[in-house]
């Protein structure tokens, strides 16, 4: 595998900007599609993506920013898609960028693809006819925030190829970012789901008053939730006590950078769950790969009690204080 890729990038918000950070600090140069031509004029200006993140400050030399997907994939033997889930087929369909069947994909979103109820590896397989092979994951516990400042954090590059993992995992490890490898490719995607529906489910435990000590309880039974729903649908040897499973469900459910714990306090303390959304005006990946998951396990039917008192109080209306009472007489 050649050490001279070309990255591209497919995003422009905090994630995304993150991620340029990161790769810029080990490549000389990122072709980056953004959605706006203001964002793109910023970054090329300033520097600084002028929505997102504005206290990390790039080289413009470094960049080529464009508004034309298809420019950036022409550029680009390497494409890292950041892009929320909510917004990847509507983005894919309206530009419909060509030769993307010789590239190597990296899947940087955490949630699902609602059209399809697909992970998003499965969706860019079939929509651009990549192998799986050359289809890579970016997880882990790791807030764009704190890669801003510069903490010191942990990611997961997991590939069905090690060795490819391996390259890839090169553009992202810097003095404070140290990254793993994986070949567990579905089940690091679905586990990045899960912790943001039980992140949700956390936020809304808060929001309505409970304690750590119930907290802790709730989070230790995500944990082997996640661990029963990931067994049955992608049966492999995995350790779900890896910071890939289990250290990304604990900074989601804990930390106030993430927004999936934000619209969760937000519901439990009195707002509906549209309210809660528009006032948020981001995006929170758990909301709609909750409803991904309950058709998924349609199909598998596995006892995921935590993530359907979720999906009830999301999609169904019920009561979240209703919903949290029963469930702390199912977790022990």
């Amino acid at each position: 595998m050649p050490s001279n890729l070309r990255y591209g990038l497919i995003g422009s918000g905090s994630w995304a900007t993150a991620i340029a950070k990161m790769v810029l600090t080990n490549k000389e140069h990122l072709s980056w599609w953004v959605r706006r031509e203001e964002t793109r004029e910023h970054l090329m200006e300033f520097g600084r993506n002028p929505h997102y993140i504005q206290s990390i400050a790039f080289d413009s030399n470094k960049l080529t920013v464009s508004n034309n997907m298809q420019e950036i994939v022409d550029a680009s033997d390497v494409l890292i898609f950041a892009i929320p889930s909510i917004h990847l087929d509507e983005v894919i369909q309206a530009h419909d960028p060509k030769g993307m069947e010789d590239k190597i994909i990296i899947n940087a979103i955490k949630g699902m693809v609602v059209e399809y109820d697909s992970i998003p590896a499965r969706y860019l397989h079939k929509q651009f006819n990549v192998p799986y092979e050359r289809i890579g994951l970016l997880a882990g516990p790791c807030h764009a925030e704190e890669v801003a400042r510069e903490k010191l954090s942990y990611l997961t590059m997991a590939c069905p190829d090690l060795e490819l993992a391996e390259t890839l995992s090169e553009a992202f490890a810097t003095r404070y970012i140290r990254v793993q490898t994986s070949q567990d490719v579905v089940g690091a995607e679905l586990a990045a789901v899960l912790k943001n529906i039980y992140a949700i489910g956390a936020g809304i435990v808060l929001g309505l008053g409970y304690g750590d000590n119930f907290l802790s309880v709730y989070i230790s039974n995500a944990s082997q939730e996640m661990k029963r729903f990931l067994a049955a649908v992608h049966q492999l040897d995995r350790d779900v006590k890896e910071s890939t499973y289990l250290g990304d469900l604990l900074v989601t459910a804990y930390s106030p950078h993430s927004r999936n714990r934000t619209l969760g306090m937000m519901i439990g303390k009195g707002y509906s769950v549209k309210g809660a959304m528009m006032e948020m005006n981001m995006v929170a990946e758990g909301f709609n790969g909750s409803q991904g998951i309950h058709r998924m396990n349609d199909k598998f039917e596995v006892e995921t009690p935590i993530a359907d008192s979720v999906h009830r109080i999301l999609h169904e209306r019920m009561s979240p204080v209703i919903e949290m009472r029963l469930l702390t007489e199912q977790l022990a």
